[in-house]
């Protein structure tokens, strides 16, 4: 329990992203944002979260509106930090695999500059094997991006390439965008690759 007579941290995060980071098939609404927040210790933050997902948007959309959507939502003198979840859509859109990581790179490096603390949360498996094998390049991609920078990245698609019951829930929606059980799988691998020791949590 936190001492009343300390002052607690103030966190602002901007999330930005495509349909997952709205949380979009979800019929309880919460995401894998959400379940995240739900779940984050705060009895020494003071957290304000700001959802900023586009459905259908690319790494190419988030690079061309990431500032203009979070610079209103920062505050002096508080722990400014950056969650960016972004990449699917890329494959679909005819961004080139070099592009996606400029994008990416782009972003963060920008980002860092400013103090934000960029965190990276990779696209999840879709149902199509065909769509992830191209998946599976942008993930690696990204990956890169991150691990040169020292930024972290949370991988979604590894884990879950074999996992029945995420396969389950995109197979009830539409191949792309899992429900409540798909968004629980997310938020487990977020909580557990560096989430608490992002925000600078203890971890326990």
């Amino acid at each position: 329990m936190s001492d009343p007579d300390v002052a607690r941290r103030d966190v602002r995060l901007c999330i930005v992203g495509d349909s997952y980071v709205t949380g979009y098939g979800d019929p309880k609404a919460l995401g894998w944002v959400g379940r995240v927040v739900a779940r984050t210790p705060q009895d020494d933050l003071d957290l304000t979260v700001h959802q900023l997902g586009v459905r259908g948007d690319s790494t190419a959309g988030v690079l061309e509106r990431w500032r203009a959507e979070t610079g209103r939502r920062w505050f002096d003198g508080a722990d400014n930090r950056l969650v960016i979840a972004v990449g699917a859509n890329d494959i679909g859109q005819g961004i080139s695999l070099a592009r996606t990581r400029l994008n990416l790179a782009n972003v963060v490096d920008e980002a860092a500059a400013d103090g934000l603390q960029p965190f990276v949360v990779g696209p999840a498996p879709w149902l199509d094997p065909a769509d992830n094998e191209r998946l599976r390049a942008v993930v690696d991609a990204e990956r890169d991006v991150c691990e040169r920078r020292g930024v972290p990245f949370v991988d979604c698609f590894t884990p879950l390439l074999s996992h029945e019951q995420w396969f389950a829930d995109l197979g009830a929606g539409d191949g792309m965008h899992p429900g409540q059980a798909g968004y629980g799988l997310l938020a487990w691998l977020v909580l557990h690759c560096g989430w608490p020791q992002w925000l600078g949590l203890d971890p326990r």
